[in-house]
């Protein structure tokens, strides 16, 4: 009886605790070296024209397939950064910066000034507004960052942004 009491009780704790967390976001802050702060919330993306991705292929860092995103719409970050302002008044200097993106779980992913504002890069970086047929305010994993253009797209795919702190490098 005891044996089967406690195997009982394993099998409770493991479906409890083997559960995937789902973490999701309403909003994400554009913290760090700007003349103001940013927060960007579900409300303010939702009042981008978003575009149509096409299936992505999220990839390990291997570059072994995890999963396929379909059914893809988004709006450029730079698009929802546009009006960001950093602390930097020569335009030259601004290859000096850096954004630190963190995810709710404290996940973090690292862009260059240039690769979002100068560069092609920029043109594949979205804040995705429909995955799935599913909308933006309803998907488990919002605010999503996918970078399109990565070889492997696992290393800079973001599940619920909660901020994106502006640095400069020394």
């Amino acid at each position: 009886m005891k044996k089967s009491l406690l195997l009982l009780f394993a099998i409770i704790c493991i479906s409890i605790f083997g559960q995937e967390k789902k973490f999701s976001t309403t909003e994400f802050r554009v913290t760090g070296l700007v003349k103001k702060e940013l927060v960007i919330s579900l409300h303010d993306i939702e009042k981008y024209p978003a575009q149509n991705i096409k299936d992505l292929t999220i990839t390990n860092h291997l570059g072994d397939a995890r999963y396929t995103a379909k059914n893809l719409k988004g709006i450029l970050l730079k698009d929802l950064l546009k009006d960001l302002q950093i602390n930097e008044d020569s335009p030259k200097k601004l290859s000096e910066f850096y954004f630190v993106f963190t995810a709710i779980d404290n996940y973090k992913v690292v862009f260059s000034w240039n690769e979002i504002f100068n560069s092609s890069t920029g043109d594949n970086i979205y804040v995705i507004t429909k995955k799935d047929g599913t909308k933006i305010k309803d998907m488990d994993d919002r605010i999503l960052i996918v970078t399109t253009s990565d070889f492997k797209t696992g290393r800079r795919h973001i599940k619920a942004l909660s901020k994106i702190e502006v640095k400069r490098a020394q």
